[in-house]
C-alpha cells in the first residue's frame, strides 16, 4: 500500500530489490544465456522433476481419503482410459492439494530438496513483489524423469547446455513492464522469452488457448506486431479439453474489473478477441532489449527484428461475453490444468528445440 503512492524511481529500487534477492541465491545469472518465462511457480518445475509421479502411491492414498468423489471417478476414468485427461496432470493437481493438508506438509521441504538436486532453485520473493522465481540449470535435467510430454527427440544433448531457465510468477499490469527490463539489464544473454497466463475470451470458451501475433497495449498506446514462436500445432497434441485459436489479436488492459460489455464490444467489432494484462508491457520491455531507446508511445511497432524468441500463450479462463464464469469457479479449477500444462510442456519443447539448434546436438 505505501508503494501505492511513491514515486517512479522508488517503484525501480523495489523492483532491483526483487532481482538482488535473486542474484544472491543465483550468481551464474548474471553470466550465463537465459530463457526468461512468465508463468506460475509449479507447472515448469513439476515438468521437469518428476517428483509428483515419483509419490503417485501416496497422492492416490490420499485421494481416496479425501471422499472427493468427483475427483475419484475422474482417476478411476482415467485409469481405465475412459477419459483422455492426462494422468501426469491429475497427480500433479493432487500434489498441491495434498500438500496443502495436514499429512501432505512435509513434501513441501521433500520436494524443495528434490528440485534443488536436479537443478532447480526456488526464490520466494521477500521484497516489494509478492513474485516468487525458480531458476532451472538446463545441464542438470534428468532426461529419465522429466514428464513423457518432454522426453521424445533424446533431451540428454541438454548435459551440454550452459543456459539457464528463469522462470516467475506472472506479474500484473506494468509489473511486467519493470521486472523484465531489469532481468534484460542484469542478466547474461537472453535467448527466448515466453509468457503464458490467464486471458478472458471473446470468440472462444474456458480452456481454449489464444495465441496472439498482435497485442494493443493500453499502457503505451502501441499496437505490437510480432512473430509468435507458437503456432496451434505446437499446443494442440498436449491439449484434451479445448481449442488452440491462432493468428489472435490481444488488448493488454489497465485491469480486466474496468472493462464493459459495450468496451468489450467494441473490442470484438476489431478484431481483438484476447483481453489479459501483461503481453503489452512486456513487449514494450522486449523493444528495448534490442533498440536504443525507449519504447515508442501511441505507434504501431514492429518487432519482427527481434533477434532471440517471443513466444506467448494465454488460457481462457474467462468468458465475460456470456456471464463471466472462471476457472477458479469450485471444481473447475482441476480442468484448467488441462490448458496450462498444454501451454508449458509446449514452451519447454521450443526451448529444448532452441538448445538443439543452438549445440548444433
Amino acid at each position: 500500500v505505501l508503494l501505492l503512492d511513491s514515486s517512479l524511481s522508488e517503484y525501480w529500487r523495489a523492483t532491483r530489490a526483487w532481482l538482488d534477492n535473486i542474484e544472491t541465491a543465483c550468481t551464474e545469472l548474471r553470466e550465463r544465456p537465459l530463457y526468461f518465462i512468465s508463468s506460475n511457480p509449479h507447472s515448469i518445475p513439476n515438468l521437469f522433476t518428476g517428483f509428483a509421479l515419483a509419490q503417485k502411491e501416496e497422492l492416490i492414498d490420499y485421494l481416496h481419503k479425501t471422499e472427493d468423489n468427483s475427483l475419484i471417478a475422474e482417476w478411476n476414468a482415467i485409469r481405465e482410459a475412459a477419459v483422455l485427461s492426462s494422468e501426469s496432470n491429475f497427480l500433479y493437481y493432487i500434489l498441491k492439494k495434498f500438500q496443502q493438508s495436514e499429512p501432505g506438509r512435509p513434501l513441501i521441504e521433500a520436494q524443495r530438496q528434490d528440485e534443488i538436486g536436479k537443478g532447480i532453485l526456488r526464490v520466494p520473493s521477500t521484497h516489494s513483489f509478492d513474485v516468487e522465481a525458480d531458476v532451472i540449470d538446463l545441464s542438470k535435467v534428468d532426461p529419465a524423469i522429466i514428464d513423457p510430454r518432454l522426453a521424445d527427440g533424446g533431451p540428454e544433448f541438454l548435459r551440454q547446455s550452459n543456459a539457464l531457465i528463469l522462470n516467475i510468477d506472472y506479474p500484473l499490469g506494468l509489473a511486467a513492464y519493470n521486472i523484465l527490463a531489469k532481468v534484460a539489464e542484469h542478466s547474461g544473454p537472453i535467448l527466448g522469452v515466453y509468457f503464458m497466463g490467464k486471458s478472458a475470451t471473446l470468440n472462444g470458451v474456458r480452456g481454449d488457448v489464444m495465441i496472439p501475433n498482435v497485442v494493443q497495449d493500453e499502457h503505451s498506446l502501441n499496437t505490437y506486431l510480432f512473430q509468435n514462436a507458437f503456432s496451434a500445432q505446437d499446443v494442440l497434441p498436449y491439449l484434451i479439453y479445448g481449442t488452440v485459436l491462432d493468428n489472435q489479436k490481444a488488448v493488454s488492459v489497465l485491469g480486466t474489473f474496468l472493462q464493459n460489455a459495450r468496451i468489450m464490444d467494441v473490442m470484438y467489432r476489431e478484431g481483438y478477441t484476447d483481453i489479459e494484462m501483461e503481453a503489452g508491457p512486456y513487449l514494450s520491455a522486449v523493444y528495448e532489449m534490442y533498440r536504443p531507446k525507449r519504447h515508442p508511445v501511441n505507434e504501431i511497432v514492429n518487432l519482427y527484428g527481434v533477434p532471440f524468441d517471443i513466444g506467448i500463450l494465454h488460457y481462457a479462463s474467462d468468458t465475460p461475453l456470456s456471464k463471466g464464469k472462471n476457472l477458479g469457479a469450485g471444481a473447475l479449477s482441476y480442468f484448467g490444468m488441462d490448458s496450462t500444462y498444454a501451454c508449458s510442456v509446449a514452451i519447454l519443447r521450443r526451448i529444448f528445440d532452441q538448445e538443439r539448434k543452438r549445440l548444433k546436438a
